[in-house]
């Protein structure tokens, strides 16, 4: 799979630009606050229809203007896609694949596969398991557009159910009616919990050989899904916690407080991990999704690295830079010493001021 080129009008701070990449690494580097990581995130959106920051639709339009464009061109297993994306600040965006107008927006998942790694995924593994959960679901949306209808219908009921929770308090009446969400929910649920054990367990093969690699044969990664519900007990146990829903007004149980525990000869690396310990895993896992997505697929994903380079040490670096190779990468960074420094091949460089973007030559 090959990104070969982004084109905006009025994203963020810039005005028009058009850019063709390399199918190799590309580098953006510049100051801080230039627009490097808008770039990004216009490729991000393009393959998911949505900010990795988690910004409005509004938020993406340049100060002082009322729509903005994206138009990506894809090429994936010797087919080329054109991904044109019309964002507006008082409606919905709209999106065409090949000029034609989609529908829904989950049609455009799976066109362009990216890999995402920012400084905030360094976090991943002590942070919340929100973050873990979003990590999941990423990256199924994009390889499995049954689990993003399924994740979509869950949502949806959990959201209903939620409201239906609150009512009751006012009108007892509609307690009635709370069995017809439980059954939806219950429904897609048990499915996300399925999709999820099986990815992880996948994943699991993968990230323990890549994790030894990074620690130098010292440590031992093991990946392990923990549902909230087992899937099979769903069911029983929204009825069984159903007097506390009422109470707090919200669903206690389900997929949606799921968690992923990452362990090194059982010590829960989330809890009693070094800084440096659970940086090494977010990098593993990192890899490991890339490797996933070459096996399920059998294309290789785009990888974005997004002033990653500054917040590891040089041997995760150079881990990072010799496992890249072969796989097309966007990169940006502050300044261009640690590639030159590690002899690095660098196929493309861009310099990024102020919202405009100056090819030069590599080296």
């Amino acid at each position: 799979m090959i990104l070969k080129s982004v084109a905006l009008s009025q994203f963020r701070n810039y005005s028009d630009l058009y850019l063709e990449f390399d199918r190799g690494t590309n580098i953006f580097y510049g100051d801080n606050a230039q627009g490097k990581t808008n770039l990004l995130e216009s490729i991000y959106v393009s393959g998911t229809t949505r900010s990795h920051k988690g910004s409005k639709d509004r938020e993406l339009i340049k100060f002082g203007e009322e729509e903005a464009h994206i138009r990506t061109v894809v090429e994936k297993m010797e087919k080329e896609y054109q991904i044109d994306m019309h964002i507006k600040k008082a409606r919905s965006k709209g999106i065409a694949i090949n000029k034609v107008p989609i529908k829904k927006a989950s049609e455009l998942f799976g066109i362009l596969n990216i890999v995402f790694f920012s400084p905030e995924d360094l976090n991943m593994i002590k942070n919340g398991p929100a973050e873990r959960r979003r990590f999941l679901d990423f990256e199924l949306c994009q390889l499995d557009k049954v689990y993003l209808f399924q994740l979509m219908k869950y949502h949806k009921a959990l959201a209903q159910r939620n409201k239906l929770l609150k009512d009751i308090q006012f009108r007892p009446d509609l307690r009635d009616t709370l069995p017809v969400w439980d059954m939806q929910l219950a429904e897609y649920g048990k499915k996300i919990i399925a999709s999820r054990q099986n990815f992880v367990g996948r994943l699991n093969e993968i990230v323990h050989g890549i994790h030894k690699k990074i620690s130098g044969g010292k440590e031992e990664l093991f990946l392990s899904y923990e549902p909230d519900v087992e899937e099979m007990q769903f069911e029983e146990a929204l009825v069984k916690n159903q007097e506390k829903d009422l109470k707090f007004g919200m669903t206690s149980v389900g997929p949606h407080r799921d968690d992923m525990c990452f362990l090194d000869h059982n010590i829960d690396i989330r809890r009693f991990g070094s800084q440096g310990q659970q940086r090494s895993c977010a990098l593993s896992l990192k890899l490991s999704e890339i490797e996933l997505v070459k096996s399920s697929i059998h294309e290789t994903p785009v990888l974005i690295l997004d002033d990653v380079l500054s917040e590891l040490d040089s041997s995760r670096q150079n881990f990072l830079l010799n496992s890249i190779h072969d796989i097309q990468t966007v990169i940006t960074c502050t300044g261009l010493d640690e590639f030159v420094k590690n002899r690095f091949e660098i196929n493309k460089v861009f310099k990024v001021v102020n919202g405009t973007v100056k090819a030069e030559n590599s080296f």
